[in-house]
């Protein structure tokens, strides 16, 4: 697509911009956006129409500068209220890019979907995070290729199943190590059935007992919600294998 476009109307020149195609009733419309501003709308960052369109208008062509016909507006949306089609081209259509801008965003994406799977996982054998740049060589090698339609940590999730899976490649999900405080010194079966292991246990007071455990970082929130009906607390004893944020996991 060229990154200049002209209406013959008026020859004003559309610089810097993003199409949004959507087919309806066997017709295509189009909407001018600027770049960026489409996923600022639909994150809700940006409300203002003003300031996503570069023009106000809804086309069959923007390329071409053709406008839709009220008619075709009216029998594809059952309105020729620009507002109302707008917003429904701009929520359901797909946005086109550039091939240059598609490259770009594809590999942003990789990049991503690379952090997020070495910030979470580990070598088992060695318990030691992998760098981005080998996570990176062992996605090429199962052909691994970003889908712009799904976000990066679905994606991430699918490509940790994937590497799982191969023999050449060893991983796992980091774990966490936590100290889960009861009035009981034993686990109940739905806490034994979240941790990976026990590693220590100490009774704290009279009606205290603490138990140190592994377990998988998306276990964190149902262990926490659980030990509380027990009447108990948790608590991070160390993230030697995992960081922070993979309390929050995916």
């Amino acid at each position: 697509m060229s990154s200049a476009i002209f209406t013959p109307s008026n020859q004003v020149k559309l610089t810097n911009v993003s199409v949004v195609k959507l087919k309806k009733a066997g017709k295509r419309f189009e909407v001018a956006c600027y770049k960026n501003k489409i996923f600022d709308y639909r994150s809700k960052a940006e409300r203002d129409l003003d300031q996503v369109l570069q023009i106000h208008a809804v086309f069959v062509n923007v390329s071409k500068g053709q406008l839709a016909r009220k008619e075709d507006l009216m029998e594809a949306f059952g309105t020729a209220d620009l507002d109302k089609v707008i917003i429904e081209i701009l929520e359901r259509g797909e946005v086109q890019a550039g091939e240059r801008e598609r490259d770009s965003q594809s590999d942003s994406l990789l990049r991503e979907i690379v952090n997020i799977i070495a910030s979470k996982c580990v070598n088992p054998m060695t318990r030691t995070p992998y760098p981005p740049v080998i996570v990176e060589k062992a996605l090429a090698s199962i052909h691994f290729t970003p889908n712009p339609k799904k976000s990066a940590k679905q994606q991430a999730l699918e490509c940790i199943k994937r590497l799982s899976a191969t023999k050449d490649f060893p991983i796992t999900r980091a774990r966490i190590r936590l100290s889960i405080e009861l009035p009981e010194a034993r686990l109940d079966d739905v806490l034994n059935s979240l941790i990976s292991c026990i590693e220590g246990e100490e009774q704290v007071d009279d009606q205290k007992y603490r138990i140190k455990v592994l377990t998988e970082p998306m276990n964190y929130k149902q262990i926490i919600d659980h030990v509380r009906q027990l009447n108990g607390t948790v608590h991070i004893e160390s993230l030697r294998e995992v960081q922070e944020q993979d309390v929050n996991y995916l």
